[in-house]
């Protein structure tokens, strides 16, 4: 079983989980400026994160079914986001506590390592788009999240997949007719 879907397990066991949430398409589960310290799981559905500049928002990463998802800077430091969660079409999760998630974090070393291993593969794949972002071609961009994620393309329109790889939405047609 890998990390992710035993974290997920340990949390179920000890019945950690809050109450389902639906959001409807649009719908925003967190928005900037707010202070947010939960986990979500995406039952189903879509997800996006993303921050606003002065003319336009930047998608950075993406939800569905099976991952998880959280205001990182929030979660961790619980302080308000600058960070931007919705739902790209309806959507249904289960959410739990910063506070109880850590006690059962640290209940044990086994849960201990499964969190450090989530939280390092976490950071290896920001590191790697981060990489891709400053040294690839969009073409390049484009194949890299392709082979890494082609559930992304089911998932998530063009649009916001065009807004994660840093290109406009006509580069991104281009390359996916080509």
């Amino acid at each position: 079983m890998n990390p992710l879907n035993e974290l997920i397990n340990q949390i179920e066991i000890q019945e950690l989980w809050e109450p389902e949430i639906v959001l409807k398409r649009n719908e925003f589960l967190v928005e900037k400026g707010n202070t947010n310290t939960k986990f979500f799981l995406v039952l189903e559905g879509s997800m996006r994160i993303f921050v606003v500049d002065a003319a336009e928002e930047h998608t950075i990463r993406f939800g569905y079914r099976g991952n998880l998802i959280a205001a990182l800077d929030s979660f961790l430091n619980e302080a308000p986001t600058e960070l931007n969660i919705q739902a790209l079409k309806k959507t249904r999760l289960k959410a739990v506590q910063k506070k109880n998630l850590m006690k059962m974090v640290h209940s044990n070393p086994k849960n201990t390592t499964l969190w450090i291993s989530i939280l390092e593969n976490f950071a290896r794949q920001q590191m790697e788009r981060e990489r891709d972002i400053l040294t690839n071609s969009p073409l390049e961009r484009y194949h890299r999240v392709l082979g890494r994620s082609p559930q992304l393309f089911q998932e998530i329109s063009d649009k916001y997949i065009a807004s994660y790889l840093r290109m406009s939405a006509e580069t991104f047609s281009r390359i996916k007719k080509s």
